[in-house]
């Protein structure tokens, strides 16, 4: 018999709380099996002689023990050792018998309650809930009122169609909605029954704040369809509508690069996407046209540009080479979260080379070359050069 056949109250509170760990959500439901019984592992005679200290040890800490749950004793009847009261099974009636042991009582005792005023509200929340079990144990009273109120208030008026700052809900702020955005979306799904979806707004019945499009003009003739304007900032619905007679476009991911850029015949800028580039999408006088990406040479820009594409397959690259990246390498820095696809569809071969070099390692760990640290003479030069392989303006 070793110690580690005898459950000591420590090796209890282990294997209970990898339990609790486990099965928390489903006990908040009311689920799982009651009594919990937990054997403690009475020795058999020669095992109890082999090793009397450990056992001594074992009936002193269960002797001394007090605590939530019932411990069941058993009367053995030895040859040597004579009558031996023994700890058998620790019986625990409920999940909040588990919590009491586990220092947890406290943060149990409030999602039981949390969660009981929600659902009694909202039964269709049921299996929801105990997703977000730390917003039922840890969020303050304010918080939680405020987000009752929040939910009630939207399941109420579900086409609203306001803005979220202008929702009619005390101590409601953006910072503090924008932070439980998710959360809000998962509750308010539940309870319309729609399912997955991650359309905030829609669900909300909330209007979206316009996503603005950064764009630079560098014809002067083309300004003339903007107003005379070099440099907006629009929703996309209003850069979609301009007259534009476009010779190209130009995608970059840094701003001051885009501000940079000098004067070109036909060429607009667009700056600052990231990954939200479905308004290239809309803009009908980009179909067709020549198209130029150029984004951090990293994987996140390769995931970019792949996504560019599904809107506009016709764009090509610029800078994202491997020459780009081994004659920049006093610039490199690391890519902290690489992008996790292994293969993105939409790129090129020597795209793609460049993107596998990138994932395994190839040049070093995580390299990375932002595009704003690409020497600007080296720059502006290939995207000249770009620029007037295009032909003469038509």
């Amino acid at each position: 018999m070793g110690e580690h056949l005898l459950l000591f109250p420590e090796h209890v509170k282990s294997k209970l709380a990898r339990q609790y760990a486990a099965k928390h959500g489903d006990w908040l439901t009311g689920g799982g099996v009651w009594p919990l019984a937990i054997p403690l592992g009475i020795p058999n005679e020669k095992d109890a002689r082999a090793h009397l200290d450990i056992m001594r040890n074992w009936l002193d800490a269960w002797g001394d023990w007090r605590g939530s749950g019932c411990l069941e004793w058993h009367e053995r009847h030895w040859n040597t050792l004579g009558i031996q009261r023994l700890p058998k099974t620790l019986c625990l009636a409920n999940a909040g018998q588990v919590a009491d042991w586990l220092g947890e009582d406290e943060r149990w005792k409030c999602a039981i309650d949390r969660y009981g005023r929600l659902v009694e509200r909202w039964p269709t929340l049921r299996g929801t809930l105990p997703k977000h079990y730390e917003v039922l144990a840890d969020y303050s009273e304010q918080d939680f009122t405020r987000l009752h109120i929040l939910i009630a208030w939207l399941s109420d008026n579900p086409k609203s169609n306001l803005y979220p700052r202008q929702l009619p809900i005390t101590g409601l702020d953006s910072k503090w909605l924008e932070k439980r955005m998710s959360l809000t979306l998962s509750l308010l799904s539940s309870i319309q029954g729609v399912g997955d979806t991650s359309d905030f707004f829609d669900c909300c019945g909330l209007r979206p704040i316009p996503r603005l499009v950064r764009m630079r003009i560098l014809d002067p003739e083309l300004r003339s369809c903007a107003g005379g304007l070099s440099d907006l900032s629009a929703p996309a619905d209003d850069l979609a509508i301009l007259p534009l007679q476009i010779r190209c476009a130009i995608i970059v991911e840094n701003l001051q690069t885009g501000l940079a850029f000098e004067e070109l015949s036909g060429t607009v800028v667009l700056m600052g996407l990231g990954y939200d580039v479905e308004p290239i999408g809309q803009f009908g006088w980009l179909c067709g046209k020549p198209i130029f990406y150029w984004g951090d040479l990293d994987t996140h820009g390769f995931a970019i540009l792949n996504r560019a594409r599904a809107y506009q397959p016709q764009i090509a690259s610029c800078l994202m080479d491997e020459r780009t990246l081994l004659s920049h390498k006093a610039f490199w820095g690391v890519e902290t979260k690489q992008h996790g696809a292994m293969e993105l569809p939409n790129l090129t071969k020597e795209e793609l080379d460049v993107y596998h070099g990138l994932k395994e390692q190839r040049w070093g760990h995580s390299v990375r070359l932002e595009q704003e640290r690409v020497d600007w003479l080296v720059a502006w030069e290939e995207i000249r050069n770009r620029h007037f392989a295009l032909g003469p303006k038509r």
